[in-house]
C-alpha cells in the first residue's frame, strides 16, 4: 500500500504533470490551487440544503474544475491531452446564468453578501473564483513571455463562473424568501 505523503514536496517544489519541477510559490501552482480552493469552496455550498437543480449544475462545475485544475498543471496541455475546457463549456454557464437571471429582479444597486448560508457560501465562491481569474491572467501573462501561450477559453470559463455564482447566491436568496440587502452609500445612511 502506497503512502499519502512521498516527501518530495519538503523542499519547497512540487512536480508538474508531465513537466518540471517548479517551486510551489509559482504562478502555476497559484492558478490551479485557486482553482482547488475554489472546488473545495463550491463542496461547501453543496453541504448545505439546495434544490436538485443547482447541486446538479454544482456538481458538474466542480468535475469541470478539476479538469481545469488538470489543465493549469501541465505545461504543454494542448501536446498531453489535458485541454479540456472549451468554448462550449462558457456557453453552458451563460445559459444557466441566463435561465436562472430571468427569475430576478434587475440590479439598481449593488448588494451585500449574505442572506442564506448556501447564497452567503456562493459569495464567498464567487470572489474565490476571481481570485482564481487573476492568478490565471498573471499566469496567462507570464506563459506569453516565455512563449508558450495559454488557451483563454479558461479565463473565460472563471469570468462566467464567477458572474453564475453571483446570480445563483441571489436566486437562491429569492427562493428562501430573504431580501437582498442593499448597499447603502455613505451619503444616505
Amino acid at each position: 500500500m502506497s503512502k499519502i505523503y512521498t516527501r518530495s514536496g519538503d523542499s519547497g517544489e512540487t512536480g508538474l504533470y508531465r513537466g518540471p519541477r517548479v517551486g510551489k510559490d509559482c504562478l502555476r501552482l497559484e492558478a490551479y490551487g485557486t482553482v482547488d480552493e475554489l472546488n473545495a469552496t463550491i463542496g461547501l455550498i453543496r453541504s448545505e440544503p439546495l434544490p436538485a437543480e443547482i447541486d446538479r449544475v454544482l456538481a458538474g462545475i466542480q468535475n469541470r474544475l478539476f479538469e481545469l485544475g488538470a489543465e493549469l498543471a501541465t505545461p504543454d496541455a494542448d501536446r498531453y491531452g489535458t485541454r479540456y475546457v472549451n468554448p462550449e463549456h462558457v456557453r453552458e454557464l451563460e445559459a444557466t446564468i441566463d435561465r436562472f437571471d430571468a427569475e430576478l429582479e434587475p440590479l439598481t444597486r449593488f448588494i451585500l453578501p449574505g442572506g442564506t448560508r448556501a447564497a452567503a457560501l456562493a459569495q464567498v465562491a464567487r470572489t474565490v473564483c476571481r481570485r482564481a481569474e487573476r492568478r490565471l491572467v498573471a499566469l496567462i501573462r507570464e506563459a506569453l513571455t516565455l512563449g508558450t501561450p495559454l488557451s483563454s477559453t479558461s479565463l473565460a470559463y472563471l469570468n462566467r463562473l464567477s458572474d453564475l455564482l453571483f446570480v445563483l447566491a441571489r436566486w437562491l436568496n429569492k427562493q428562501s424568501g430573504i431580501q437582498e440587502d442593499r448597499w447603502e452609500p455613505p451619503e444616505s445612511r
